[in-house]
């Protein structure tokens, strides 16, 4: 398949001569976000196995395909659905298509996925802005972009753009529906937490967990793109009465914190100042 800097190149013109609108502003949708790709104003969908180097996106719920056009008055290109490392691809494949949308022109990147609620006061179908996140995908460390080039570490505080995380919150206020912010803990997965895993990420802080994301993160960021990347909480960890969870109603738990997610989004691209 070639080197890194080679799959970002054929993928980028193929994506290119595809698609003509540089796009402002990428899109990562996680299970549930149906509603926001299908709000965009489509120039073209493109199968992700059509892509060079692409592979297809086998997790429940994931449409694998990029959708290219307008939303809220901008060029966006969102993914409808994304690859987990508990698929079996590797970390920088898994993060390829970031590196694309670097390439592309994107300056601004919102990421959604499904998430467990570890935070005892929330409920299915509520919407977390992430603002920190704990990374439990050991060894599982992308290659950086330009910004980061070197290898050197950064500073972890700049991964979630505060002014989009200020923006977001004054949209729900004013629109009269419940948001709020916490960390987010990534797993490598495939499998869903234990009771006593779920007792431990609490005790260190996590507000939910899930399986995707921080990688996505680590790459926007060291190209230097605004991230605000948010979780839909489609169960609540109860460690004392846990109940077996099903990749169904992940799915069907999503779609009720949907229209929410698409009013976050929309208000976000929107903006004039981008927040």
């Amino acid at each position: 398949m070639g080197d890194l800097k080679t799959q970002i190149q054929d993928a980028h013109r193929f994506l290119a001569g595809r698609w003509e609108p540089p796009p402002s502003v990428g899109i990562i949708l996680g299970t549930g976000s149906g509603q926001i790709a299908d709000s965009i104003k489509a120039d073209v969908k493109i199968p992700y196995p059509e892509v060079p180097h692409f592979p297809a996106s086998t997790a429940m719920g994931h449409k694998g395909q990029f959708v290219c056009g307008t939303l809220a008055g901008a060029s966006v290109i969102a993914m409808q659905g994304r690859f987990h490392l508990y698929e079996g691809y590797d970390v920088d494949l898994a993060t390829l298509p970031v590196h694309v949308m670097a390439a592309l022109g994107v300056s601004r990147l919102f990421i959604s996925n499904a998430a467990g609620g570890v935070n005892p006061n929330w409920c299915v179908g509520d919407v977390m802005l992430i603002n920190s996140h704990l990374d439990f995908m050991y060894r599982a460390t992308p290659a950086l972009g330009q910004c980061n080039a070197s290898g050197r570490p950064q500073r972890r505080t700049d991964r979630y753009d505060s002014e989009l995380i200020t923006g977001a919150l004054r949209h729900a206020r004013q629109s009269g529906f419940p948001l709020y912010q916490g960390v987010y803990a990534s797993m490598l997965g495939p499998n869903y937490e234990t009771r006593a895993e779920y007792r431990y990420l609490k005790r260190i802080g996590a507000d939910a967990v899930g399986m995707s994301t921080v990688p996505e993160v680590a790459v926007a960021a060291s190209y230097g793109l605004k991230v605000m990347a948010m979780s839909i909480i489609t169960n609540v960890a109860k460690p004392d009465m846990l109940n077996e969870t099903s990749g169904e109603e992940v799915v069907d738990a999503a779609a009720i914190a949907a229209p929410r997610l698409k009013s976050i989004v929309e208000n976000a691209i929107g903006q004039p100042d981008g927040r």
